[in-house]
């Protein structure tokens, strides 16, 4: 396959989510204090932040699972980290989920509300969950809140943009060991449009990337990509009398190079900017129409996402290769090569799906420890997972739930160590046909569950037991426990200790743990 550059004179800005909700809110201010989650959530859609509310225990019904097409062995450790949206009515949110697709913690959304960035960072020297979430227009721009959360699933900060008038973007919210969060805010801002074809007094679509310390809210950087680079870098055009804002880059990642200055990925320029972190000039532009560098054979990309330092003038690139529909062009994952020096780049390696899948939107690549790759092929159809190995072979190979809309943003394969504040719940409803559910969501150290049953007083003793099968586990009742008056379930760890316990529940009745 041959990758060009294409010149288009005329693109529409490309939708980085297909949602339903064309809404803009404003968010109430939720960074002052930390929420320490006690009592049952409420809506974000109609609430705007978080209110005090259990995390951990919102996870009754269990979400689609997706389809395990491919799964060998020399996978990596850790699970996997996703945030799934689709134009369906399905439970959707982030969720954890094991190599069998199985959820491990899901937080169900309001069908006007979306998850992205789902995944495990540092904080404070802990590790912690972090995701945005919020609501988001049919063109890719957000409005919500990045969300942080310990390991009993608690929110223990939040971040926003601090000036009124400034939403949060979904595309980064990335942790810095410095204490601070880098984000994205899109801004409408009054700009001559007229070198690309536009109004003279038109209005663009600023990506301001941003730096915030996350336990004052205070912004320490504010880069503004308008103030810094030419509209004709872009790939895009305006239109005389346009109703939108000229989307003329669509930052959609931010990332830290080795030296600690930023990676900016220009989506609609097909560059990559490197800029300095403290005084916010370009020291270089990497693809695109005005390149710092030579491209040798197969370094060229278009419409990227997700670009990351991976060492010494190297970086990870997903390359989309695609857009509005433009066909083939298979989407990959290519490490490029720059030498500064002699100003060229030049082309690694790159990892393609056997199915040559194409991405017209999203997506990004993990490096995992054990030297494996992992892919998030996004807004394919449909959406798919895949973890390669160091020699490219294919592991793993899973495609989102929901139908052919359906994507997560970004996905990751992560360890973490999960223990909710909730008791185990015992959900009875079908005690009568035989059946019991043990409920714990968020538990990361079950592998049994061990069902008790009793007479309407006295002590109870154990009947069955089931392994661990999803944070939703179904334990059969054996014949000569079905008559109990009183049931509960333990849950046990791999060496067979007890490591909750539900309340006692009169069969047939629920209990919320």
């Amino acid at each position: 396959m041959t990758y060009r550059s294409h010149t288009l004179t005329v693109l529409a800005t490309t939708a980085l989510l297909a949602v339903a909700s064309t809404s803009s809110r404003t968010v109430p201010d939720a960074r002052a204090t930390p929420v320490v989650i006690s009592s049952p959530i409420v809506s974000q859609a109609a609430a705007g932040a978080l209110q005090p509310g259990d995390l951990a225990g919102t996870g009754v019904t269990e979400p689609p699972a997706p389809d395990i097409q491919v799964r060998r062995p020399g996978l990596a450790r850790g699970d996997l980290f996703i945030a799934p949206q689709a134009l369906t009515d399905d439970p959707r949110g982030p969720q954890i989920i094991d190599d069998h697709g199985r959820p491990i913690w899901f937080r169900e959304l309001p069908t006007t509300a979306f998850a992205t960035n789902f995944r495990v960072q540092e904080y404070r020297g802990e590790k912690v969950l972090t995701w945005w979430e919020g609501e988001a227009t049919n063109t890719g721009k957000g409005n919500g809140i990045g969300y942080i959360a310990n390991e009993n699933y608690e929110i223990i900060a939040t971040v926003q943009t601090p000036d009124t008038g400034e939403v949060l973007d979904l595309h980064e919210f990335l942790l810095t060991p410095q204490g601070t969060a880098l984000v994205i805010s899109y801004q409408e801002k009054p700009l001559d449009l007229s070198s690309v074809g536009g109004d003279k007094d038109g209005t663009v679509l600023d990506s301001v990337v941003q730096e915030i310390d996350i336990a004052t809210g205070k912004k320490l950087l504010d880069w503004s990509a308008s103030e810094h680079v030419p509209l004709t870098d872009s790939d895009s055009r305006a239109r005389v009398g346009a109703p939108m804002a000229f989307d003329f880059l669509h930052v959609n990642s931010v990332g830290i190079d080795t030296d600690g200055n930023l990676l900016i990925s220009g989506y609609a320029a097909s560059t990559v900017y490197k800029v300095d972190r403290h005084t916010g000039e370009i020291i270089w532009r990497l693809g695109g129409r005005n390149s710092d560098f030579r491209l040798g054979v197969g370094a060229r990309f278009n419409w990227q996402h997700d670009v990351r330092a991976v060492g010494a003038n190297t970086y990870r690139i997903f390359d989309n290769a695609t857009f509005n529909g433009l066909k083939g062009y298979e989407s990959r994952v290519a490490w490029i090569k720059i030498d500064p020096k002699r100003g060229t780049a030049s082309l690694v390696r790159q990892l393609t799906h056997p199915d040559l899948m194409s991405t017209l939107r999203e997506g990004g690549a993990e490096s995992l420890p054990n030297g494996n790759t992992l892919v998030n092929w996004a807004a394919a159809t449909p959406g798919r997972i895949s973890e390669f190995s160091p020699d490219g072979k294919l592991l793993f190979d899973a495609t989102f739930p929901f139908d052919e809309t359906s994507s997560s943003y970004r996905a990751y394969r992560l360890d973490w160590d999960g223990k909710p504040l909730t008791k185990p719940k015992l959900l009875t409803e079908d005690a009568a046909d035989g059946k019991v559910r043990a409920n714990w969501n968020g538990a990361t150290d079950v592998s049994r569950w061990r069902l008790l049953a009793g007479g309407a007083s006295g002590s109870l003793k154990p009947v069955a037991t089931a392994a661990w099968d999803g944070f939703d586990t179904p334990i059969t009742v054996p014949a000569r426990a079905r008559d109990a008056d009183r049931l509960q379930v333990q849950a046990l760890d791999a060496r067979g200790k007890v490591i909750g316990t539900s309340a006692v529940t009169p069969a047939g009745a629920d209990q919320d743990g």
